[in-house]
C-alpha cells in the first residue's frame, strides 16, 4: 500500500492550532522544534528513520519518532515515515526486526515491533483529525494486530517474536507484551473511529491485561530492566492505584536521585530514552511532581544540536555508547515533554 501524501502540508493542517510543548525553566517549543530537527536529520528520502547516522532502524523507535514528529508539527513528514510502514510491511503483517539503508539487517519478526504502528497512527490522528489518514492507514494496522493477536498463547501473553526459521519464540516479555496492551487498545479506538468491527482486538486486549496484572509466570524473568518495571504502568494494563502501588516499590531499586532512570537496576547506566518513558508513565497515573522531576533532571543530556545523549555511565560522568545521540532518545523525551504539557488529547494517549 503507498500512503498518498498531502502536496502541502500547510494547506491540509491549515486549520490546526500547532501547539508545541514547553515546560517553563525546563525547555522550550524551539527546543523541541530542535530536537525534532534532529530526527528529521536521520529521517531517509523513503521515509525510514534512523537510530542514527549510517545506522539501521527497527519499526517500533521508527514510529516513535514519527510520534514526536507530529507532536513538532511536522506533519508531512510523519505521514512520510508511516508511508515507509505501508511500503515494507510483509504479507503477514508483519515487519522484520531491524533494516538497513537498503536490505533487511535481522529477518526475525517482534510482536511488540509489529504492533507498535497502531499507537503512532493512533496517536498522530489525535493531533491533526485527519480521517482520510486513518483510513489510508487501517490496513496496515488490521494487517499488523491480526499478525500479533494470532500469537497470543493461553496464558495471555503474546509470543515475542517469529524466527527467522518461521518457529515461535518460547516466552513472552512483559515489557513488550505491556506495550502490545497499549497497541491494542488504540487499534480498537482506530476500528471504532471508522465503524469497523474488530471484536477480537478487544478480547485480546482484556486477556492480555489480565496476563500482565497476575500472570508473572508468563513472561521471561527480567526484573532488573526498568522498562519491565515502568511498562506495566505505561501500557494502561494497571489501573491509577494498581500503577502508583508498583512505581513506588521500585522508586529507590531504578532511579539514581538528581539523575535519571537506569536500565538495568545493578549497573550505573541512565538513559535519557528509560527516564523519559518513565516520566510518562508517572503521569500516566498522575504523579505528576515525581514526572516534572525525572523530566529535569535527564535535560543535563541534551547536546548541542537538540539530540540527547542516550546513556550516562555514573559515577564515571561519560556518554555511553560513547558520542551516540539517538532518534529514538530524542522522540521518548519529545513525548515526554508532552504528556506533561497536556496540549491536545494526544498527550493523554497513555494516560489511565
Amino acid at each position: 500500500m503507498t500512503l498518498e501524501l498531502p502536496v502541502d502540508d500547510l494547506t491540509m493542517y491549515g486549520s490546526i492550532s500547532l501547539g508545541i510543548p514547553s515546560i517553563d525553566g525546563v525547555i522550550s517549543a524551539d527546543e523541541i522544534v530542535d530536537s525534532a530537527q534532529s530526527i528529521l536529520n536521520l529521517q531517509l528520502p523513503n521515509g525510514m528513520i534512523l537510530w542514527f547516522e549510517d545506522g539501521h532502524s527497527d519499526p517500533w523507535n521508527h514510529v516513535e519518532a514519527a510520534m514526536a514528529l507530529s507532536v513538532a508539527g511536522f506533519f508531512q513528514e510523519a505521514e512520510q515515515a508511516y508511508g515507509w510502514l505501508c511500503e515494507s510491511q510483509l504479507g503477514d503483517g508483519s515487519w522484520y526486526n531491524y533494516y538497513l539503508e537498503d536490505s533487511v539487517e535481522d529477518y526475525r519478526k517482534d510482536t511488540n515491533v509489529c504492533a507498535y504502528v497502531a499507537t503512532g497512527v493512533w496517536h498522530h490522528y489525535l493531533i491533526t483529525r485527519d480521517h482520510t489518514f486513518l483510513t489510508q492507514m487501517f490496513s496496515c494496522v488490521e494487517s499488523a494486530l491480526d499478525f500479533v493477536v494470532s500469537l497470543q498463547r493461553d496464558d495471555g501473553a503474546i509470543t515475542w517474536c517469529v524466527e527467522p526459521d518461521g518457529s515461535f519464540g518460547q516466552y513472552g516479555l512483559l515489557t513488550g507484551s505491556s506495550s502490545i496492551h497499549k497497541s491494542l487498545q488504540c487499534g480498537s479506538s482506530i476500528a471504532r473511529c471508522l465503524g469497523k468491527d474488530k471484536p477480537e482486538w478487544d478480547r485480546a486486549m482484556v486477556k492480555l491485561g489480565k496476563a500482565i496484572r497476575g500472570n508473572p509466570t508468563g513472561f521471561e524473568p527480567k526484573e532488573r530492566w526498568a522498562m519491565d518495571w515502568y511498562y506495566p504502568v505505561l501500557s494502561g494494563a494497571l489501573n491509577r492505584d494498581q500503577g502508583r502501588k508498583l512505581i513506588a516499590e521500585n522508586w529507590n531499586k531504578f532511579v539514581i536521585d538528581g539523575v535519571g532512570v537506569r536500565c538495568v537496576s545493578d549497573q550505573p547506566w541512565v538513559t535519557a530514552a528509560e527516564t523519559a518513558e518513565c516520566v510518562m508513565a508517572l503521569e500516566a497515573v498522575g504523579l505528576v511532581d515525581q514526572a516534572l522531576d525525572l523530566f529535569s533532571w535527564i535535560q543535563f543530556m541534551r547536546a548541542p544540536d537538540g539530540a540527547y545523549w542516550t546513556g550516562w555511565v555514573i559515577p564515571d560522568k561519560v556518554h555511553f555508547p560513547g558520542g551516540e545521540t539517538t532518534s529514538y532518545t530524542s522522540a521518548a523525551v519529545i513525548l515526554a515533554a508532552a504528556a506533561l504539557s497536556s496540549i491536545d488529547e494526544s498527550s493523554g494517549i497513555f494516560r489511565v
